[in-house]
């Protein structure tokens, strides 16, 4: 494999979870006897960059098809946050009838709606017909395709277009080609504009044992200094940075084209730097013994089914979610005698199965009615948020199941 920012030959492998199909390939239940596509899961670490990656063995195009099924808006956490953020970047920087405001990956609204709400013009850009197609039903203009430097120069800048404000949440690691994406933002921006890209920061992911964040349509795993390289790279340059919890701990960046001179240097970009640089991680020793570290979690997952079991226990999941499925065909999960079913709160998950495992998604309807024992929360990030939507389930003495970073039963 060839680094996909710098093109060295990558030969460090940080973590293998074996093979599986992509995380979000859910199955009609009509399909279920039909064979499944599985694909490598082994993640390297560029000995040159430090660009940590897998391989683009299954194409974007295919992940991101027209039956994707991830929608932001059942998440009700994730909406709050995009509201506020919304909040934050008008009062910090004055956005107003007169900017535009482009997303990309703007799934299906979820944040382009709350600058609607003030009158900013706005634009999405995302390749999931489903998800832009429940975008433009809320009048949101979207631009069904995959961003890049193409799709700038075609879509936006020879029709007149260029962003005063251009997002990214939670999109970087998911383009195969970094620096087509970089280059295409450069070139989409205003001179005086300004980029936001959030994504989940490398550090956690190491320090909190967060391997269920990795599947195939994360094709980088990102520290603050690789893509400040990358940026600059491309004309554009960091002038703030955030640390924020999203995601189990995501970084926020804001950039600028070099020649702007009008917004200043933060501080929080040498802390952060400085801080990546103390824990390590411009170094491989930072990167070794992660596979003992995720193997220890599955042996206390499987331990922990297999006395749930033997005690005549009922074990349900909830949140049909990526991770949950990387987790579930690391461990090697398959049916239902261990978990009866997932509970999910999206209508396009639910009557559908989880790839390879197979697990039947259903209503969060059928808690009560199954009355489970445990309920595994996959999506540990939103643990608080959906524990407090289920607290019902202690009338018959339920409890919450977690396993990372670690075990922990509440």
């Amino acid at each position: 494999m060839i680094c996909r920012n710098c093109h060295t030959v990558l030969k460090k492998v940080f973590v293998d979870l074996v093979s599986s199909p992509p995380s979000n390939a859910m199955l009609k239940p009509r399909k279920a006897g039909e064979p499944e596509v599985f694909y490598p899961l082994k993640v390297y670490i560029c000995h040159h960059c430090y660009l940590v990656q897998v391989d683009e063995i299954k194409k974007a195009e295919e992940i991101f098809n027209p039956e994707y099924t991830y929608f932001s808006s059942f998440s009700s956490s994730w909406l709050a946050h995009a509201k506020e953020y919304t909040e934050m970047m008008i009062n910090r920087f004055g956005f107003n009838e007169k900017s535009l405001v482009i997303e990309i990956a703007s799934n299906d609204g979820y944040l382009l709606q709350y600058f609607k709400e003030h009158n900013i013009p706005v634009l999405g850009i995302d390749p999931a017909a489903d998800t832009a197609e429940a975008a433009i039903k809320k009048g949101i203009p979207t631009i069904i395709d995959f961003f890049g430097y193409q799709l700038a120069q075609k879509q936006l800048v020879n029709k007149g277009m260029k962003g005063d404000l251009l997002i990214g949440n939670n999109v970087l690691a998911h383009v195969p080609d970094i620096n087509d994406f970089v280059a295409g933002l450069k070139l989409a921006l205003k001179d005086d504009g300004i980029i936001t890209m959030e994504f989940p920061h490398l550090m956690q992911l190491v320090q909190e044992n967060q391997f269920d964040t990795i599947y195939h349509e994360h094709f980088s795993y990102l520290s603050f200094f690789v893509v400040k390289q990358i940026f600059e790279k491309h004309g554009l340059e960091m002038f703030d940075v955030e640390e924020i919890s999203t995601h189990g701990g995501s970084l926020r960046i804001f950039a600028k084209h070099v020649q702007d001179e009008s917004k200043k240097i933060s501080p929080n970009v040498g802390k952060l730097i400085e801080k990546e640089e103390k824990a390590g991680m411009k170094k491989l020793d930072y990167y070794k013994n992660f596979q003992e570290k995720v193997n220890h979690i599955k042996y206390e997952f499987l331990e922990f089914l297999l006395e749930a079991k033997k005690e005549g226990k009922k074990v349900i999941g909830f949140g049909a979610a990526a991770k949950g499925n990387t987790f579930l065909n690391y461990c090697g999960i398959r049916g239902n005698d261990m978990i009866e079913f997932v509970a999910d709160s999206s209508p396009y998950k639910q009557r559908k199965l989880l790839p390879a495992s197979h697990i039947a998604v259903k209503s969060p309807d059928c808690i009560k009615d199954q009355k489970p024992d445990y309920v595994i929360i996959f999506p540990w990030n939103l643990k608080k948020e959906i524990s407090e939507s289920l607290s019902y389930i202690r009338e018959w003495g339920g409890k919450f199941v977690t396993f990372i970073p670690k075990t922990e039963i509440f």
